[in-house]
């Protein structure tokens, strides 16, 4: 009954109200100053026209892209994964595989429908916040202690494993300025940030390698991930003074993001990293962090991102330093990252992914000479970066055989690569020529890590006399 009664009445004001008056037309003005500009409009046409304009409109385009993005992304990690190489290689390719380079040259009506221009904002937008999110994971897992275990042969190693395909950079540099610099870039720039491409070590997916081989727990394991941890440390820290001279317009400019950022780094470590346990409390106990733990997690992240966007270095690193100085008790860190890895990588980094695959182009790459130069420019990151780390090694006493490994797996630059590249994209350093053929080193080098480190394994080991000088390594590797 009073489902009846309301009903009618319902029907009563609908029939009675279209004898109403209409209201007067809104003017450009007030339409400007209420916002109601924006509202949805009905209009006429066709079911299926009504469909098509539903899905050009920007949530609903947003959506399309996540499926797709997503789809694409676990279907190519799956892929690579079952041939023995890690699945952020797959996620990798998928983002080069949906972009221009190859989505667009197949169907390029559909390419321009999925991902249009008015898009790119966005997807760069979301992607920043994965990789800040992505950072803030590989900071808490860092584990210091590998480092003081090993500290003299970790600190050379890692460091030799900079500076010597650092050095090659800044050689490589010099010849490719003139004709592969962005236009207004100056060389110090480039020389520098080529240089930190040719240096970067990709922490997580070496670590991921180690897992998936069982290499953790052996002395080759160890010292790949400690030298992997010195080397994450400093190479951010280069990265970032790189990219405080990039954009500061003066040496003063430069001077002062260099003087806020180390501020900032000491007001982390000695004064917010000493207060966290306190504000999180029971939380570092429990067996879930609760809402309000990750409340004050979720604040200390962007306010770190924040505050190093602001210095004058990218959000990145704030995000890396708040995760580094997160409390271990309790295993807080591990149950910590599995909430918030697995959400940005499932979701926010195959968005990073394919933003930089939208900004790859492999067809500028169409003659004999970028190519060659693309080769060159692999073959100066290996030779530096792993023969840097197996020269090295093999004079603090590793063995031939594992110094290469070590080497092999060094080389890894994966993700990590991709964070930089994009940054020097961004800042007006790198062309998209180069740029094209960075990512292409970067996948090359972190695809042949499992290949290099199956076949050094394979080498006959050195006589024992000749490697008395370094730790023995147990079983073979």
């Amino acid at each position: 009954m009073l489902v009846s009664l309301f009903g009618l009445g319902i029907l009563a004001v609908l029939h009675f109200g279209q004898k109403l008056p209409s209201p007067p037309a809104a003017t450009t003005e007030t339409v400007s100053a209420t916002g109601t500009a924006n509202a949805p409009r009905v209009e006429e046409g066709s079911g299926l026209s009504a469909l098509v304009r539903n899905l050009k409109d920007p949530v609903s385009r947003l959506f399309l892209q996540l499926l797709i993005i997503i789809a694409t992304a676990r279907l190519a990690g799956r892929a690579f994964a079952l041939c023995g190489q890690p699945s952020v290689v797959g996620e990798m390719v998928a983002g080069i595989l949906l972009g221009p380079s190859f989505f667009g040259l197949v169907w390029p009506d559909g390419f321009h429908f999925v991902f249009p221009d008015a898009s790119a904002g966005t997807l760069r937008l979301l992607s920043q916040i994965g990789v800040c999110l992505f950072m803030f994971t590989v900071g808490m897992e860092l584990d210091l202690t590998h480092i003081r275990r090993r500290a003299q042969m970790a600190v050379v190693v890692s460091h030799a494993s900079i500076v010597i395909p650092y050095f090659l950079g800044v050689v490589l540099a010099w010849f490719l300025y003139t004709h592969l610099a962005a236009a207004g870039a100056t060389f110090v720039a480039f020389a520098l940030f080529m240089g930190i491409s040719m240096s970067i070590t990709a922490f997580p997916v070496l670590a991921r390698i180690l897992q998936e081989r069982h290499l953790t727990k052996t002395f080759l394991g160890s010292m790949a991930v400690t030298c992997a941890a010195v080397d994450d440390v400093t190479a951010w820290s280069v990265l970032a003074l790189v990219v405080a001279i990039a954009r500061a317009s003066s040496v003063a400019g430069s001077a002062m993001s260099l003087v806020l950022v180390l501020a900032f780094i000491a007001v982390m470590v000695w004064g917010v990293r000493r207060v966290l346990p306190r504000w999180l409390g029971v939380a570092q106990v429990e067996d879930e962090p609760s809402k309000g733990a990750l409340a004050i997690v979720v604040c200390v992240v962007v306010a770190s991102a924040l505050a190093t966007e602001i210095a004058g270095i990218h959000a990145i690193f704030g995000a890396f330093l708040a995760g580094a100085i997160m409390p271990e008790a309790g295993g807080f860190r591990h149950k910590l990252s599995l909430r918030i890895e697995n959400f940005s990588s499932v979701l926010l980094l195959p968005l990073f992914f394919v933003f930089t695959g939208l900004r790859t182009q492999v067809g500028l790459l169409n003659d004999f000479q970028g190519w060659l130069l693309c080769l060159l420019i692999l073959a100066v990151a290996t030779s530096g970066k792993l023969g840097g780390t197996a020269i090295s090694a093999r004079l603090m006493g590793m063995g031939w055989r594992e110094a290469l490994q070590l080497g092999a797996l060094m080389n890894t630059r994966g993700l990590m690569e991709l964070i930089a590249l994009n940054i020097g994209l961004d800042l007006g350093i790198l062309s998209p020529r180069i740029f094209t053929m960075l990512v292409i080193m970067a996948l090359a080098t972190t695809t042949l890590t499992g290949p290099l480190l199956s076949l050094f394994g394979r080498m006959r080991a050195v006589p024992e006399r000749l490697t008395q000088a370094r730790p023995r390594v147990e079983g073979r590797v």
